[in-house]
């Protein structure tokens, strides 16, 4: 049986999980975070909530905070019988935290698998990773995704015959300004740079159109830190993270330094899969597929460059992905291949991770996404008062 506070999550923070679908999964999960005593690692417990919405592959999730909707990739090859993904819109119930679907658009382009919306919340951006390239879809002020304002297709390749024969958009990542939007394309291995017209919706190529990385290192997932002068770019097929100085006037990103993601013991087989950043922007996370860990780095407050600090273990297999609170106080990471979800507390005061070890069941978890209660909400006994920015 529910407590009232599982069956009322009004005033609760939720976590979003999206997921493959299949034989295990319907769509889109949600839970209730639960803090009786955030002092002790062991309190913080994920209570699930059931399905939130029945949709297929919700690879990756997007929230708008202001006014409480949700934005999912389906990372699908056909919509509406064409050769494309799509996207959808829901609104979250402000009582239950159910999803209702608004409307659904193609993404333009088969296997979307990540998006982002914009610092206004008027465009969607979304990657393909299939189709290798990249569309803005505009919101209505009621949530609904209209058609399509820009599209661009990435053409090339890069060294590896198995995964680099071509385009592979895999994200869109843009700066704090909201100026230029970035699309890190695993095909090619280039971080590709476009000017954003937030008020039209379109994407021009910047000048110069593009970052390279190294030869087989596979760009998957950028981050900037908050203050806007540096970015940190996720490589998938050789672990590593490229740290970058960055001119927002220009677009351009200088390369500082190249890290890996790894701990010095581990040798064997690994994939990079997501890297976060602290809101203070002190510190860094990213996600190890094989050494199956969170790794913690130092930002360095003027240099921008990271120190490797400590990894922790996850739990499971496969973490695809984590989401950190907006308020910073927590984690949760995603083992896609355990399908389990593990809540960790942050210590405000190093970064380090604080791991529950009470694992939430959920089918082939690969986002997490939390949502602060709205402001203006009675928060409960058994919660603190979260800032819905960030």
């Amino acid at each position: 049986m529910q407590s009232k506070q599982a069956s009322n999550p009004a005033n609760a923070t939720l976590v979003y999980a999206g997921t493959y679908t299949g034989p295990k999964s319907k769509g889109i999960y949600y839970f209730r975070l639960q803090t009786d005593n955030l002092e002790v690692s062991q309190n913080i417990t994920l209570v699930p909530l059931g399905l939130a919405a029945e949709t297929e592959n919700p690879s990756f999730l997007e929230l708008d905070l202001k006014r409480r909707l949700l934005f999912a990739v389906n990372e699908v090859g056909k919509f509406e019988g064409k050769a494309t993904g799509a996207v959808s819109a829901f609104s979250i119930d402000p009582s239950t935290g159910k999803l209702t679907l608004l409307n659904q658009r193609s993404s333009m382009g088969s296997g979307p698998c990540h998006l982002v919306l914009d610092k206004e919340g008027r465009f969607v951006l979304v990657a393909n990773y299939g189709g290798g390239s990249t569309a803005v879809l505009p919101v209505a002020p009621d949530g609904r995704l209209g058609e399509a304002t820009s599209f661009i297709q990435h053409s090339g390749k890069s060294i590896d015959p198995k995964r680099q024969t071509g385009p592979h958009a895999h994200c869109v990542t843009l700066d704090p300004a909201n100026h230029f939007a970035f699309v890190c394309d695993l095909g090619l291995d280039k971080v590709l740079t476009y000017r954003f017209d937030a008020q039209q919706g379109k994407l021009t190529p910047a000048d110069p159109a593009f970052t390279s990385i190294k030869a087989g290192a596979g760009p998957r997932h950028m981050v900037f830190r908050p203050d806007g002068r540096f970015a940190y770019v996720l490589n998938e097929m050789n672990s590593t993270i490229n740290a970058f100085s960055y001119d927002a006037k220009t677009g351009v990103m200088t390369e500082l330094q190249t890290i890996s993601t790894l701990p010095a013991y581990y040798e064997g087989p690994n994939s990079g899969a997501e890297i976060g950043i602290h809101p203070s922007g002190k510190f860094l996370y990213a996600s190890n597929r094989g050494n199956n860990t969170v790794v913690l780095f130092g930002v360095d407050a003027d240099q921008g460059t990271l120190t490797y600090i400590e990894e922790q273990g996850t739990g499971g297999k496969t973490p695809r992905h984590f989401g950190i609170e907006p308020s910073a106080k927590h984690l949760a990471i995603g083992n896609q291949d355990s399908d389990t979800v593990l809540a960790c507390r942050i210590d405000a005061g190093n970064g380090r991770l604080k791991p529950s070890g009470v694992f939430a069941a959920c089918p082939s978890p690969v986002c997490l996404k939390f949502l602060p209660p709205a402001r203006g909400a009675k928060a409960s006994a058994f919660h603190p008062t979260f800032s819905a920015t960030g």
